[in-house]
């Protein structure tokens, strides 16, 4: 399914009129949000990485996070994943509350994330790096292990799945290769299917363009419009405007910790708070060295500035 079919446009037309209702501001509350976060801290001796007074996220919508580098990104990923504990903070999921919940029981619930830098396992194949993907596995257990009649019905339909969805990412021919032999973008591709293993209500996906040739990255775009139509709540972390402004529904911006603006693509865009934060907070004001004025004029957010 591409972003042109009737039903994918109708999804996306319903995401955004019920945002429409939403007031552009930090922490704005949603219609209908299915993740709630308040007072969100994390600090590293002396400096204070994340500090989110309340955030939220629309269910069904696909939600960027954006912000310079350093701004806390990643860092606030990594706690309301469970990957790093948080100073101080309560969030929920679906009305269920995820703070303090262990990385491996936040992706039971159905909050999965992919990385930064892409965690394949090289020395195995790209189908069997799916099939770990697959939750509720019988022959994971020790004993029921030696009883392969317990378990390998279940391995050939998760084989049959993860078939099914290599060959949606378009990753079927390399599916006896190493994941080690793949391109940065492929790997992306795999992280990316494989996560949809674990049948996600919400995909959180960290930098999902980074490093990726330009010649793969329609292909993940257009995926990742496909997982939103298929129901999935997409919120991602990303430094390419351009995709920011293609695929989001709503984008939500951090500054050093905080989250200081949110709204529409092309509100956020013209906020000045944001353009602040990447270009500097005087970035439109005449400059002089040895009597001569050196104008640093105000442009719009771009890529080139972002990165």
């Amino acid at each position: 399914m591409s972003d042109s079919t009737p039903s994918s446009r109708v999804q996306a037309a319903t995401v955004k009129a019920v945002l429409e209702s939403v007031n552009p501001t930090p922490g704005a509350p949603k219609p209908d949000p299915i993740f709630v976060g308040d007072d969100i801290t994390r600090s590293f001796g002396g400096l204070v990485a994340v500090n989110v007074e309340h955030v939220e996220v629309q269910r069904g919508s696909i939600t960027a996070l954006i912000g310079p580098n350093g701004a806390g990104k990643t860092t606030f990923f990594n706690v309301i994943t469970g990957f790093d504990p948080p100073n101080t903070g309560v969030w929920s999921f679906q009305g269920s509350s995820l703070a303090g919940t262990p990385a491996y029981k936040v992706a039971r619930e159905g909050m999965v994330r992919t990385f930064q830098l892409t965690k394949v396992l090289n020395k195995l194949t790209v189908l069997e790096n799916m099939r770990l993907g697959a939750q509720g596995q019988t022959g994971e257990g020790l004993f029921k292990a030696l009883i392969p009649g317990l378990w390998r019905k279940q391995e050939q339909e998760i084989t049959e799945r993860a078939l099914g969805m290599l060959d949606q990412f378009n990753l079927i021919h390399l599916k006896d290769e190493f994941a080690g032999a793949l391109s940065g973008g492929q790997r992306k591709l795999l992280e990316m299917a494989r996560a949809m293993m674990s049948n996600p209500t919400m995909l959180m996906l960290d930098e999902p363009m980074a490093g990726v040739n330009p010649a793969l990255t329609q292909s993940l775009l257009e995926h990742i419009k496909e997982l939103r139509e298929s129901g999935i709540t997409i919120f991602f972390v990303e430094h390419d405007m351009d995709m920011v402004r293609d695929i989001s529904d709503w984008v939500i911006v951090m500054a050093q910790g905080s989250i200081i603006a949110e709204g529409p693509p092309n509100v956020v865009m013209r906020n000045t708070a944001v353009i602040d934060a990447y270009l500097g907070a005087h970035h439109d004001v005449a400059l002089t060295e040895s009597g001569e004025s050196l104008t640093q004029p105000s442009v719009p957010l771009t890529q080139s500035e972002e990165s």
